[in-house]
Protein backbone atom coordinates (compact mmCIF):
# COMPACT_ATOMS: atom_id res chain seq x y z
CA UNK A 1 0.00 0.00 0.00
CA UNK A 2 1.43 3.46 -1.11
CA UNK A 3 2.17 5.22 2.48
CA UNK A 4 1.86 8.55 1.25
CA UNK A 5 -2.60 7.81 0.16
CA UNK A 6 -4.70 9.18 2.40
CA UNK A 7 -7.88 6.69 1.43
CA UNK A 8 -9.75 8.55 -1.09
CA UNK A 9 -12.10 7.55 -3.76
CA UNK A 10 -10.20 7.96 -7.25
CA UNK A 11 -13.75 7.65 -9.86
CA UNK A 12 -15.88 5.06 -10.58
CA UNK A 13 -14.80 1.26 -11.78
CA UNK A 14 -18.49 -0.42 -12.75
CA UNK A 15 -22.17 -1.53 -10.93
CA UNK A 16 -22.99 -5.43 -10.47
CA UNK A 17 -26.49 -6.26 -11.35
CA UNK A 18 -27.02 -10.11 -10.56
CA UNK A 19 -29.95 -11.47 -13.50
CA UNK A 20 -31.56 -14.72 -13.65
CA UNK A 21 -31.39 -15.31 -17.45
CA UNK A 22 -27.34 -13.87 -19.12
CA UNK A 23 -28.53 -14.19 -22.60
CA UNK A 24 -31.86 -12.69 -21.94
CA UNK A 25 -29.94 -9.55 -19.75
CA UNK A 26 -27.59 -9.04 -23.01
CA UNK A 27 -30.07 -8.73 -24.79
CA UNK A 28 -31.21 -5.41 -23.29
CA UNK A 29 -28.02 -4.39 -21.91
CA UNK A 30 -25.72 -5.08 -25.20
CA UNK A 31 -28.41 -5.30 -28.01
CA UNK A 32 -30.84 -2.84 -27.20
CA UNK A 33 -28.67 0.06 -24.65
CA UNK A 34 -25.25 -0.80 -27.02
CA UNK A 35 -22.88 -1.62 -24.65
CA UNK A 36 -19.85 -3.71 -25.49
CA UNK A 37 -19.12 -7.30 -24.69
CA UNK A 38 -15.26 -6.86 -22.48
CA UNK A 39 -14.97 -10.22 -20.97
CA UNK A 40 -17.91 -13.71 -20.23
CA UNK A 41 -16.32 -16.15 -18.08
CA UNK A 42 -17.42 -18.61 -15.47
CA UNK A 43 -16.37 -18.76 -11.78
CA UNK A 44 -16.43 -21.27 -9.08
CA UNK A 45 -17.54 -20.92 -5.72
CA UNK A 46 -13.77 -21.63 -4.47
CA UNK A 47 -12.97 -17.69 -6.58
CA UNK A 48 -16.87 -16.23 -5.22
CA UNK A 49 -17.04 -17.40 -1.55
CA UNK A 50 -13.96 -14.86 -0.34
CA UNK A 51 -15.54 -11.79 -1.94
CA UNK A 52 -19.12 -12.27 -1.69
CA UNK A 53 -19.38 -15.04 1.39
CA UNK A 54 -21.92 -17.66 -0.38
CA UNK A 55 -20.84 -20.61 -2.31
CA UNK A 56 -22.28 -21.13 -5.61
CA UNK A 57 -22.27 -23.95 -8.09
CA UNK A 58 -20.86 -21.15 -10.29
CA UNK A 59 -21.37 -17.98 -11.59
CA UNK A 60 -21.17 -15.90 -14.84
CA UNK A 61 -19.41 -13.06 -15.37
CA UNK A 62 -19.68 -10.49 -17.84
CA UNK A 63 -17.93 -6.95 -18.06
CA UNK A 64 -20.13 -4.70 -20.34
CA UNK A 65 -17.99 -1.45 -21.29
CA UNK A 66 -20.14 1.79 -21.36
CA UNK A 67 -19.05 4.15 -24.18
CA UNK A 68 -17.44 7.18 -23.70
CA UNK A 69 -16.13 6.24 -20.66
CA UNK A 70 -14.27 3.75 -18.09
CA UNK A 71 -16.82 2.92 -16.30
CA UNK A 72 -18.36 -1.04 -16.54
CA UNK A 73 -22.10 -2.95 -15.90
CA UNK A 74 -21.07 -5.85 -14.42
CA UNK A 75 -23.68 -9.19 -14.81
CA UNK A 76 -23.80 -11.84 -12.97
CA UNK A 77 -26.10 -15.59 -13.16
CA UNK A 78 -25.60 -17.22 -10.19
CA UNK A 79 -26.10 -21.10 -10.59
CA UNK A 80 -26.47 -23.40 -7.72
CA UNK A 81 -27.84 -21.17 -4.79
CA UNK A 82 -30.76 -19.97 -3.36
CA UNK A 83 -32.24 -16.93 -4.98
CA UNK A 84 -34.76 -14.74 -4.41
CA UNK A 85 -36.15 -11.28 -6.27
CA UNK A 86 -34.99 -7.91 -5.29
CA UNK A 87 -37.76 -5.05 -5.46
CA UNK A 88 -38.05 -3.26 -8.39
CA UNK A 89 -39.41 -0.23 -7.22
CA UNK A 90 -36.99 2.52 -7.62
CA UNK A 91 -38.41 4.49 -4.30
CA UNK A 92 -37.83 0.83 -1.53
CA UNK A 93 -34.67 0.98 0.46
CA UNK A 94 -31.93 -0.31 -0.81
CA UNK A 95 -33.11 -0.30 -4.74
CA UNK A 96 -30.83 1.09 -7.32
CA UNK A 97 -30.63 2.40 -10.62
CA UNK A 98 -27.59 3.48 -12.80
CA UNK A 99 -27.93 6.84 -15.59
CA UNK A 100 -26.40 6.62 -19.04
CA UNK A 101 -25.86 9.30 -21.08
CA UNK A 102 -27.19 9.26 -24.38
CA UNK A 103 -27.41 11.40 -28.07
CA UNK A 104 -31.30 10.92 -28.71
CA UNK A 105 -33.18 9.51 -25.53
CA UNK A 106 -36.42 9.18 -28.04
CA UNK A 107 -34.53 7.09 -30.59
CA UNK A 108 -33.18 4.81 -27.60
CA UNK A 109 -36.88 4.53 -25.92
CA UNK A 110 -38.52 3.88 -29.67
CA UNK A 111 -35.79 0.81 -30.21
CA UNK A 112 -36.41 0.14 -26.38
CA UNK A 113 -39.89 -0.54 -26.81
CA UNK A 114 -39.61 -1.53 -30.24
CA UNK A 115 -37.72 -4.79 -28.44
CA UNK A 116 -40.43 -5.66 -25.98
CA UNK A 117 -39.02 -3.55 -23.04
CA UNK A 118 -41.14 -0.74 -20.89
CA UNK A 119 -39.94 2.04 -18.65
CA UNK A 120 -41.85 3.25 -15.71
CA UNK A 121 -43.11 6.39 -17.41
CA UNK A 122 -42.87 7.20 -20.53
CA UNK A 123 -39.91 9.64 -22.11
CA UNK A 124 -40.21 13.33 -20.96
CA UNK A 125 -38.54 16.25 -20.90
CA UNK A 126 -38.06 18.11 -17.68
CA UNK A 127 -39.96 20.58 -17.18
CA UNK A 128 -38.33 22.61 -14.50
CA UNK A 129 -35.49 22.78 -11.83
CA UNK A 130 -31.46 22.29 -12.06
CA UNK A 131 -31.98 19.82 -15.33
CA UNK A 132 -35.03 21.57 -16.87
CA UNK A 133 -34.47 20.96 -20.76
CA UNK A 134 -33.15 17.84 -20.33
CA UNK A 135 -34.95 14.43 -21.40
CA UNK A 136 -35.33 11.29 -19.35
CA UNK A 137 -37.01 7.93 -18.95
CA UNK A 138 -36.77 5.10 -16.17
CA UNK A 139 -36.39 1.72 -18.42
CA UNK A 140 -36.56 -1.60 -16.42
CA UNK A 141 -34.38 -4.56 -17.49
CA UNK A 142 -35.60 -8.22 -18.11
CA UNK A 143 -35.22 -9.09 -14.24
CA UNK A 144 -36.89 -5.34 -13.28
CA UNK A 145 -33.54 -3.48 -12.53
CA UNK A 146 -33.85 0.48 -13.60
CA UNK A 147 -31.40 2.15 -16.11
CA UNK A 148 -32.08 5.68 -16.84
CA UNK A 149 -31.70 7.40 -20.07
CA UNK A 150 -30.70 10.86 -19.88
CA UNK A 151 -30.00 13.14 -23.03
CA UNK A 152 -28.44 16.51 -21.52
CA UNK A 153 -30.58 19.81 -22.79
CA UNK A 154 -29.48 20.94 -26.03
CA UNK A 155 -27.82 24.17 -24.43
CA UNK A 156 -25.28 21.68 -22.45
CA UNK A 157 -24.74 20.02 -25.42
CA UNK A 158 -23.10 22.51 -27.72
CA UNK A 159 -20.60 23.75 -25.53
CA UNK A 160 -19.33 20.01 -25.66
CA UNK A 161 -19.27 19.49 -28.57
CA UNK A 162 -17.41 22.87 -30.05
CA UNK A 163 -14.76 21.84 -26.93
CA UNK A 164 -14.48 18.60 -28.98
CA UNK A 165 -13.96 20.67 -32.09
CA UNK A 166 -11.55 23.71 -30.53
CA UNK A 167 -9.40 20.25 -29.32
CA UNK A 168 -9.38 18.73 -32.65
CA UNK A 169 -8.05 21.60 -34.09
CA UNK A 170 -4.81 21.77 -31.77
Amino acid sequence: MDKTSNGQVLGFFHVGITVSDMDEALGFYRDVLGLEVESDSMRVAEQIEPVVGVSPESVRVVFLTVPGCDAKVELFQYSGIEQFSASGRPWDIAAGHFCLYVDDAAAVYERLLAAGYRSRRPLRTIPDGPHRGASAVYTIGPDGYHVELYQRRTAEVAPIAEAALTTADH
